[in-house]
């Protein structure tokens, strides 16, 4: 299979498809550096998107892997998670290589950005794909004359065949604060965290490695430079509050997110910071 790096259209929004030379693929639309769609070389789509996502200008998408910046959900006076998700991004790079397809997008300041949050930036994030693997890099930088902090995450949307059988391991012994009850603080007990209410933590310090794992399959979560980890589902309740949702999309899906919330990043002028996740599907 040769692979290939195509320019489509996903509902209405220009995007692009990377596959690899051995057919894993992923889906990105420039709306957002949004990835849409991720389906490894092993055959099974991994990301979940909402049969209800509104793909309309202006409105966040929900499911794949939204991109968080400069504020997390509503820590500071922005709208929530920030105006990166629902920008219009640039394709500035793609590579083929003989294991792999990449692609970078970039979104800098405009008169727009800086009416919402007065500081010059560039972000950056490159998408690769190969075998069972999705490589998400984020990079920051400020090319201005002051500094500037921000928070950022890739808010993963990760599809479940079923949330309650689902097992997520590597948490143990780890602090985080429990946002269904106001931020308070606890221990992670239990070897394998499993999702049975409406579950909202954020974990300092997180493991470089998680694993997630189902009856059938598993997927290896690892992160570089993201300082906190996010685990999210709205349960039932949660779930039907949201009008993208259908009532029984929490069932499909938990967010797994690679972050930076408590303390944010301060950037010199002339800084540079980036941060990875990477997802292996495990057979």
């Amino acid at each position: 299979m040769a692979g290939g790096i195509d320019t489509v259209e996903f509902h209405g929004l220009p995007a692009v498809r990377l596959t690899a030379p051995d057919g894993a693929c992923a889906l990105v639309t420039l709306y957002g550096a949004h990835v849409q769609s991720w389906t490894p070389a092993s055959g099974e789509e991994r990301l979940y998107l909402s049969e209800r996502a509104k793909f309309q200008r202006g409105e966040p998408i929900r499911g794949g892997v939204p991109v968080v910046f400069p504020q997390f959900s509503t820590f500071g006076p922005l709208a929530r998670h920030g105006f990166a998700r629902t920008a219009d991004w640039e394709l500035t790079a793609q590579r083929m290589g003989a294991d792999f397809a990449s692609v970078t997008m970039r979104l800098a300041d405009s008169a727009r950005t800086r009416t919402l949050w007065p500081h010059a930036f560039a972000l950056e994030l490159t998408v690769s794909v190969g075998d069972d693997r999705l490589d998400l890099e984020l990079g920051a930088e400020n090319p201005g004359h002051s500094a500037y902090d921000f928070q950022c995450a890739l808010h993963t949307y990760l599809r479940v065949g079923e949330i309650e059988t689902t097992r997520l391991y590597g948490l143990r012994g780890l602090h985080y604060r429990d946002m269904t009850q106001g931020g308070a603080e606890h221990v992670e007990q239990q070897d394998a965290l499993e999702i049975g209410a409406p579950v909202d933590r954020i974990y300092p310090a997180p493991a470089s490695e998680l694993m997630l794992r189902e009856p059938a399959r598993s997927l290896s979560i690892q992160s570089l430079h993201f300082t906190d980890l996010v685990v999210w589902n709205p349960w039932e309740r949660g779930g039907a509050a949201l009008a993208d949702l259908p009532a029984t999309g929490f069932r499909r899906f938990l967010c797994i997110e690679g972050a930076v919330i408590a303390k944010p990043i301060s950037l010199a002028p002339g800084g540079e910071w980036w941060g990875r996740q990477t997802l292996i599907a495990v057979r």
